[in-house]
Order: C-alpha cells, then structure tokens, then sequence
C-alpha cells in the first residue's frame, strides 16, 4: 500500500488487562498462534510506516523481548495514567517526526491492514487533524460514546464510566483507533486533565479539544463491528481465535483445500497445503508443517512441524510431530509418530 506522505505508528502494549484474571500481560496472551500485539504489528506492516512504537509497561520486559525483530520502538510508560498519557510518551520518539501519526491498542488483533488503509485515505481526503473510527454495536456496554451534533458531526466522546444514562443509549462507539497530525496530537495532549471518573489522561479528550478549538473531527465508520473491538475478557480471546480461525480456512478452502468441517479444523498461518489435499474434521496442524499435494488427513489428527511428500495418509486420531514422510506413506490410525523420517 502506498503511502502518501509520512505515517507513524504507536501500538498502546503498557496494560495489565485486569479483566482476563491472568498473570500474563493482556497484549501477550496468544491468539491464533501468537501474542495478540503480534497481530496488531502484521495488520500494519502494509501501511509502510515510517516510524513504529509500542508503548510498554506491565511486563515490559517480556512485551519487549516478544517486540523484538518487528522494527518498533519500545517506549517505556512508567506510570499508567491512562491513554493519553501513554501517547504522550511517545512524544521524545517522535521529535524528529513530521506527518500523520495512526494510534491503536495492543487487543486488537482482528484489525485488518485494507480497514486501516481506509481510514488513513479518509484522513487525508478530508484535511483533518483528527480522524477516529467509529462502529455501531447492538451492545455498547463498556464504550465510549460518539456524541455527534444535528449534523452528525462529531463533538465528543463519552467513556461509559463518565456518560450519563441518555448517552449510554447510544449505539455508535469510539474504536479507539485514531490518526491524527502530529502537531495537533501533542498539543492536544498538553491540554487533557485527570478530572473524570477514572482520574486518567483519557486519550479521547483530544475530540473535544479539537471541536472546542474549531476542528472538524473526521470520522471512519468501521464496516465490521467485531473487527474493531478489543480482547478483555477470556471469553472475547476464543472469540478472536475462532476468527481468525475461520478467516485462515476461508483462505484455505478458496485456494482449494478440502476441509470437511471448517468449524473444528485448525491449520495455523506457517503451514503451507499443497493442491487438493482433504482435512478432516477435529484435525489440527501446527508449526511450520508443509504437505505436498493430495495428502489425506483423517479426522482427530495432529500435526505439528511434520513434512509430507505427495499423497500421503494420515489416520484417524493420530499424532505425528517432527517427522518427514515420504510420498505414499501411510500413518496408521491412533499411532504416535515423533522425529521419523522415513524418506
């Protein structure tokens, strides 16, 4: 994707992610074979950024070590105090930076790169120092709102914990994804106070501070709801893996793969499928696993970092890890089969 003129990002990674009752930090909790922040960072790789930081806090160490060959910088957020704060360190990072600066959250790892293209022309089209995306939800709970004037123009934006009970009606929500000019941003920044609910540095004040300053808020209207919300609870991190689950196995089966039960097939994104070959149900193949053409894979199989050459058999419920197998080869049903090779 070609960019017009010079993009930044920050990914916010600093949270503890309360919600999720774990021990490990909220962005490195995995989905779909990696970190959550990871699919973040592969969401804006096509952007072609010029500049990337992670914001890091809770477990920085880790985040950082899990950062490490992406080309972002790690920003180090001591105190969380709230959203805008985090932004705001990034600000030394940025100072030899001129352009448009895209902000997202580490928890968002079912953004895809042609939505934040989208929004980032929109952007531009519109000559706004502020873009946020937006999306309507059949439930807003735990939101912020989108207040909007007679003209559908945005004023401001209401963190649920601060709305009143009219403005917890409304359906459209901050995405929490913003771009925004640079000197806009920071100046901006300057200006946000800790006098709310949360006594935090809410980094979606900047809307209001740019209406009051006389600036039109530009707005992205997401056109996929869950693409956008962010992963807080247990329950919302199997929802994304199934997700992104079945987006991998629409790819499969488009590019002419057999899976007899997409719903409980799961082919993670290293694998490489050769032409024609059938995936039961219940099967699961991990790691860097590469099958030739025709391979037959019966239901309840695993495997994991395995090389299959041409039409090879695996039965039903059987494992096979670190092995290669030659063409023809057959695996008999519930057998457990670890670094063969039997070419």
């Amino acid at each position: 994707m070609a960019k017009a003129e010079p993009l930044a990002a920050i990914v916010l990674a600093a949270g503890k992610g309360t919600r999720m009752k774990s021990s490990l930090a909220k962005v490195l909790h995995h989905v779909f074979f990696k970190p959550m922040v990871m699919h973040v960072l592969e969401a804006i790789e096509p952007l072609q950024c010029d500049l990337k930081i992670a914001i890091v806090g809770h477990q920085r160490t880790a985040v950082e070590q899990t950062l490490e060959g992406t080309g972002a910088v790690c920003v180090y957020q001591a105190e969380q105090n709230g959203t805008g704060h985090a932004v705001l360190c990034a600000e030394r990072a940025l100072e030899n930076f001129s352009g448009n600066i895209i902000i997202l959250c580490g928890d968002s790892p079912l953004l895809l790169p042609q939505h934040l293209a989208e929004m980032i022309e929109s952007h531009r089209r519109s000559g706004s120092m502020l873009t946020i995306i937006t999306t309507k939800l059949d439930d807003p709970t735990n939101y912020g709102r989108i207040i909007s004037d007679e003209a559908g123009l945005v004023k401001e934006v209401v963190e649920e914990k601060d709305a009143s009970i009219e403005q917890k009606k409304i359906s459209e929500i901050n995405a929490g994804i913003y771009c925004a000019r640079k000197e806009f941003l920071f100046e901006a920044l300057s200006k946000i106070t800790t006098d709310n609910a949360q006594g935090e540095m809410y980094l979606t004040d900047i809307v209001g501070i740019a209406v009051k300053s006389g600036l039109a808020v530009n707005k992205y209207i997401h056109p996929e709801p869950s693409h956008v919300l962010g992963v807080n609870s247990r329950v919302e991190l199997a929802q994304a893996h199934h997700t992104i689950r079945h987006r991998r196995n629409l790819e499969l089966m488009n590019a002419g793969t057999t899976l007899e039960n997409p719903q409980t097939t799961t082919i993670g994104p290293q694998v490489q499928l050769g032409e024609n070959c059938t995936i039961g149900q219940n099967v699961t193949i991990s790691g860097t696993s590469q099958l030739a053409d025709n391979c037959i894979i019966h239901a309840g199989a695993f495997l994991n970092n395995v090389e299959l050459g041409d039409s090879v058999t695996i039965g039903p419920n059987a494992v096979v890890e670190e092995c290669h197998l030659k063409g023809g080869s057959t695996v008999a049903p519930l057998s457990h089969m670890k670094r063969s090779d039997s070419t």
